[in-house]
């Protein structure tokens, strides 16, 4: 599918992995709608990009915010072509410590973002992409792109939520993808390893020390988020990537800690 032209609905749009997603598209041509739960940091992607971005503030875990969104797209751009699963959360937590066991509000909160969050964008944004008119040699009606992470395979200690969640967005992407095949819409997921995004910068700085230089092969740094963004356009031109998780990461492989 050309990006140029088409409309790109991106959640976790306004920062680190998501915003590079967005610059990513946005220089292919694509218009954007940009869905975060940080208003200010939205306001500066709308200033960045101008008529052609519209951006939203909205909880993908939100069935009715997100319906709601989507119409307000469609409104605005007349169609929803691309759609992008980047909006994340953590929670870290041992399954027992110190005598309590793993917060089940924590679990709640990381499988209610990360993974029924991203499969929320996934069914509605898939309604509207069926009602695109058939595109190329390929007949694409859509492409969807979902965020798992190193993690999902490689969970380290705390992260069974997180880790949980991954896993589930990697178990979903065939499955969904032979739901979605007639319609002609694909469905690719992204697996990264240590990119340099918020998320991670947030950690003590001899722990991202740690993960760089114990768990990545090469090249031995964390991933640009710029590397995200081109492996996305890459995916949404190419017509035969279908079904299937992509590990981007350095040939990293996680240690226990």
């Amino acid at each position: 599918m050309n990006p140029a032209d088409k409309v790109a609905v991106v959640t976790g749009a306004a920062s680190g992995l998501g915003l590079a997603t967005v610059r990513a598209l946005a220089t292919a041509g694509s218009r954007i709608a940009a869905f975060d739960v940080n208003q200010e940091r939205l306001g500066a992607l709308n200033e960045e990009l101008g008529e052609g971005c519209l951006g939203l503030v909205v909880d993908v875990t939100d069935e009715q915010a997100i319906s709601a969104a989507l119409s307000k797209v469609v409104d605005r751009f007349g169609s929803i072509d691309i759609a992008v699963n980047c909006a994340g959360v953590e929670g870290a937590a041992k399954t027992v410590s110190k005598g309590k066991a793993f917060p089940l509000d924590i679990w709640n909160k990381v499988i209610g973002v990360n993974l029924t969050g991203s499969f929320n964008v996934i069914r509605l944004a898939a309604l509207h992409m069926a009602k695109n008119t058939p595109e190329g040699t390929a007949e694409e009606r859509g492409v969807i792109i979902n965020t798992a992470s190193g993690a999902a395979t490689q969970g380290q200690i705390g992260q069974a939520a997180y880790s949980a969640s991954k896993a589930g967005l990697i178990g979903l992407t065939l499955p969904v993808a032979r739901d979605l095949a007639p319609l002609g819409i694909r469905v690719v997921t992204i697996s990264p390893g240590v990119f340099a995004t918020p998320m991670l910068l947030e950690l003590p700085g001899k722990v991202v020390n740690s993960l760089v230089e114990n768990t990545i092969l090469f090249p031995n740094r964390m991933g640009d988020p710029a590397e995200f963004g081109s492996l996305v356009r890459q995916i949404v031109e190419n017509a035969y990537f279908n079904a299937t998780t992509i590990d981007l990461d350095g040939g990293a492989r996680m240690t226990a800690r």
